[in-house]
């Protein structure tokens, strides 16, 4: 038909728009806060780019779904606030009969969802950890950006560099604090070097520096020179361990290990292409406008259901995860209750010229009230 190829090609359209739009948002929003990380020394600024993907990956089945609700929206909508739906409705057609050109769009998107929710999100959140893990459990010294102080892991050392080499194992002109209880000491050196010993430990070699320990003030102060002075960054190197938290293991893996974390895990897995599915449908006839005052109210309306919508999915998620209520009681009642509602708001579009329907005997009765009023007169 013309009609269900116009509505899949507008709908293309506006869901490309939409979803450039989000991304571009949250890219923006992410790409920040990863460069953030990387000047502060929380990340390698080698890992930007590829951490940028990963969060992309993890964050693109909320944008996929909100990006099918508010394009479906706006495309009904439109049709309101162009009358197109009075001589749809005129013509004895059902507002029905929008659900299959749309869905020729959405199912699409919808399996996309459930492939980046039950695979994909799960490697990029994976591969994200071990790439900070990785970062934490490199040499301190190998971290510090020059000319910038840090703080090593264990926070009893803060390091400040002046310039690296291009192997970033030998350092220039550095400075150490050290602080063991009320001890305190500063080391002062030309240059230095990371190295490992053979229990693993990895060790800052200085050369030509001096050592200062106490207060210049205090009794105790001392001040000592050295040739080579050796510095204990951190004891028996530990192997990068996989994260066993349950936003990282695959799906697989939930299913087998069914704990209440793992269960909560996998209903939000499960609910992110079921609400993107019923997001679908209820923004169909959501999309009501009366041409007369405008479409704001109703979208506005319209975006804080389907907020308090995947509120509601976290919170069962939440109760899940506290052991409160099983996976199996909690994954299926809200997507019933949305699918309920879906059908009680197609049924009152459909029979909104219905003698019997609610909005039509209001009208009425307002103007039974209305006549007796000017009687009484």
């Amino acid at each position: 038909m013309i009609f269900q190829r116009a509505i899949r090609r507008e709908l293309l359209s506006t869901v490309g728009a939409v979803f450039t739009t989000l991304f571009t948002i949250v890219i923006t929003v992410m790409l920040i806060r990863i460069l953030g990380d990387a000047a502060a020394g929380k990340v390698a600024s080698g890992d930007v780019v590829a951490l940028l993907g990963f969060s992309a990956l993890i964050y693109l089945p909320v944008i996929l779904s909100l990006t099918t609700f508010i394009s479906v929206l706006l495309v009904v909508a439109r049709s309101y606030q162009d009358s197109e739906m009075v001589i749809w409705f005129a013509s004895g057609l059902s507002l029905m009969r929008w659900i299959r050109p749309i869905l020729s769009v959405g199912l699409p998107i919808v399996m996309i969802t459930a492939l980046l929710s039950l695979w994909l999100t799960p490697w990029a959140s994976r591969l994200s950890g071990e790439y900070k893990e990785r970062f934490k459990q490199r040499e301190d010294i190998s971290r510090i950006s020059p000319g910038k102080f840090q703080e090593s892991a264990a926070g009893d050392k803060i390091f400040f560099v002046e310039g690296l080499s291009s192997n970033t194992n030998k350092v220039e002109n550095v400075f150490v604090s050290q602080s063991a209880g009320k001890d305190s000491s500063i080391v002062v050196a030309q240059e230095g070097a990371v190295s490992v010993d053979e229990r693993g430990d990895k060790l800052l070699e200085l050369n030509r520096g001096r050592r200062y320990d106490g207060t210049p003030d205090g009794p105790d102060f001392r001040m000592m020179s050295f040739q080579r002075y050796v510095v204990v960054i951190s004891s028996n190197t530990k192997e990068l361990r996989d994260s066993k938290e349950a936003r990282v293991l695959r799906t697989r893996d939930l299913v087998d290990n069914p704990t209440p974390m793992n269960q909560a895990e996998l209903l939000w897995r499960i609910a992110l292409p079921v609400m993107c599915f019923m997001q679908i449908l209820l923004a169909i006839p959501l999309g009501f406008v009366n041409p007369r005052r405008g479409r704001t109210l109703n979208l506005m309306i319209a975006l804080v259901l389907a907020i308090a919508y995947s509120n509601a999915v976290g919170i069962m998620q939440a109760t899940v995860a506290q052991g409160r209520v099983t996976f199996s009681e909690g994954w299926w009642p809200l997507h019933l209750v949305a699918l309920t509602g879906i059908t009680l708001l197609f049924i009152w579009r459909n029979n909104t010229n219905n003698r019997w329907h609610p909005a039509t005997l209001l009208a009425i009765l307002r103007r039974i009230v209305f006549l007796r009023a000017r009687r009484k007169r």
